[in-house]
């Protein structure tokens, strides 16, 4: 078999009592049903959402999962056989709905490596059907059992050195590679923060053919294509960019630029890339891998290269003769729309397409006026507080951000033990993070009234007028007052040292009014 493949890290690693899970359960647990968990809290955070607001809300949960490494080797263990269940790939979505408390669909789906996308589409069409408000994509691949690497050697679709080389005519199949990937798929209105516009989704399958059940059909995905941009509307023109499936392999890659070439091709050149080719073939979770890559392009403006590519196969007519141009080096990302096909081998077709956020910063998210800001943010630990103060500390103040730290943690956020505070923008640093000894303990509001000594020149709310919140709610009063021949703006702004008596008769004035 072959010597490489795709790790990642920390497989091994999981704060069960964050998620509710006592610690026997969770080593029962297959390791990407929990690294999935750890990635959906990640995914809703990002969102500016706090994980309490989703309770009894109808998000669906949808996961793309093929296979279940952990009970390969966990049903040969009798002693533990009764916790045999949480390896049951349907768990994962619905232990995602149980920690969240929400109510919407909970599934499983499994067309092998399209099976991303298609669970992306249907999360899609439940939303845009009224099935659920928003939904939570979740897949997952680990390469952890040497059985599977195995047949899938057998089957002949791995890369005997290990290197994907997609469109090239070294290519010889693929590396397997560990994923994990969740996406949070929101009502553009309801969105905090959007990084693409999920435009269309459809989805199709091969069926019969002579060649066999895993041979790909170009018919059957060129129908795909341009059944799509009839229906959403969207003419093939008006591709920025076509995210390939092209795993490398020798009847794959071909199939796939034929259809591409017969369907997108006739009006304009099309830039191709594959994201195999940097990551390996990540199998049920490549395609939210190909919306990661897409996402990031449009993030940083550049598009990543495909690797490997140094001469296309003979069969690949289209890009020999220049309609189709592969991306080979770091390229300007110019907005507007992606394609993104995916192909389980099977036969299950699916093709997406995306559109770029073109709403920009206003000046940067840079604040209008010259006022600090204080920002209050929650962890799991002393060290999460402190990445979170740090990272806003090393940026220009972006009120956006700003904005959308004071909504994550505007209430309490389960298992978070540590609270910290930093006022940005400040001449002097002010910053401090302490434990929480009793969490969900309400604390009184407190009214401390100084009495006589604590006056000072200039004891005003000048400074406050500064904030609009403040200063509206001064000018609302000033309406009510001047019947009393009190001047509320005057008397903040004042720089007279008599003005206490004006306070006094203030005070009087608002204790009259009950205000």
């Amino acid at each position: 078999m072959p010597h490489r493949i795709g790790k990642i890290n920390n497989v091994e690693k999981f704060d069960p009592e964050f998620f509710n899970i006592p610690a026997t359960e969770a080593h029962m647990m297959d390791p990407m049903a929990r690294m999935i968990l750890e990635h959906t809290y990640e995914a809703i955070i990002d969102a500016g959402v706090n994980p309490k607001e989703l309770q009894g809300t109808r998000t669906g949960v949808f996961t793309g999962i093929c296979a279940d490494t952990q009970s390969y080797s966990i049903y040969f263990k009798p002693y533990i056989s009764g916790m045999s269940y949480w390896c049951n790939r349907s768990f994962v979505a619905n232990r995602i709905s149980y920690w969240l408390g929400t109510t919407g669909p909970s599934f499983n789906l499994d067309n092998a490596c399209s099976s991303s996308h298609f669970v992306m589409t249907e999360a899609y069409n439940m939303i845009r059907s009224g099935n659920c408000d928003a939904a939570i994509v979740a897949t997952a691949n680990l390469c952890l059992h040497p059985y599977i690497n195995f047949g899938f050697y057998r089957l002949g679709v791995l890369s005997s050195d290990g290197y994907c080389r997609p469109f090239d005519e070294a290519g010889s199949g693929y590396m397997r590679s560990d994923a994990m990937t969740v996406v949070y798929l929101q009502k553009a209105k309801n969105a905090k923060r959007i990084y693409a516009t999920f435009v269309y989704g459809k989805t199709n399958c091969d069926g019969f053919k002579e060649e066999g059940i895993t041979f790909p059909s170009f018919k059957v995905q060129k129908m795909l294509l341009k059944e799509f941009y009839e229906e959403c509307g969207i003419s093939p023109s008006e591709l920025s960019y076509m995210e390939a499936h092209a795993t490398g392999t020798i009847v794959g890659d071909p199939a796939e630029i034929t259809s591409i070439d017969q369907t997108l091709c006739a009006k304009r050149n099309t830039l191709m890339g594959s994201i195999k080719s940097n990551l390996g073939h990540s199998e049920p979770a490549s395609g939210l891998c190909q919306i990661a890559k897409i996402l990031l392009a449009m993030e940083t403006g550049i598009i990543m290269p495909t690797i490997h590519f140094k001469c296309p196969r003979k069969e690949l007519t289209a890009i020999i003769e220049g309609r189709i141009k592969i991306v080979t080096e770091p390229t300007e990302w110019e907005g507007g729309y992606v394609g993104i096909n995916s192909f389980g081998f099977g036969g299950a077709n699916c093709h997406i397409l995306l559109k770029s956020n073109p709403k920009q910063k206003i000046n940067n998210g840079a604040s209008n006026n010259d006022l600090s800001r204080l920002v209050i943010v929650s962890g799991r630990t002393e060290k999460a507080v402190k990445i979170i103060l740090d990272d806003v500390r090393s940026r220009t103040i972006d009120t956006e951000y700003i904005s959308l730290l004071h909504h994550i943690h505007n209430d309490n956020i389960e298992g978070h033990l540590y609270r910290g505070y930093m006022i940005t923008g400040s001449k002097k640093s002010y910053d401090t993070i302490n434990k929480i000894g009793h969490q969900y303990m309400k604390r009184p509001i407190c009214f401390i009234f100084s009495g006589l000594g604590s006056q000072w020149s200039k004891m005003t709310g000048r400074a406050l007028m500064k904030f609009p919140v403040f200063a509206k709610a001064v000018q609302k009063c000033d309406i009510v007052l001047r019947s009393y021949g009190i001047f509320l703006t005057d008397i903040l702004l004042s720089d007279n040292k008599n003005i206490y008596n004006n306070i006094i008769n203030l005070f009087l004035a608002l204790v009259g009014l009950q205000i």
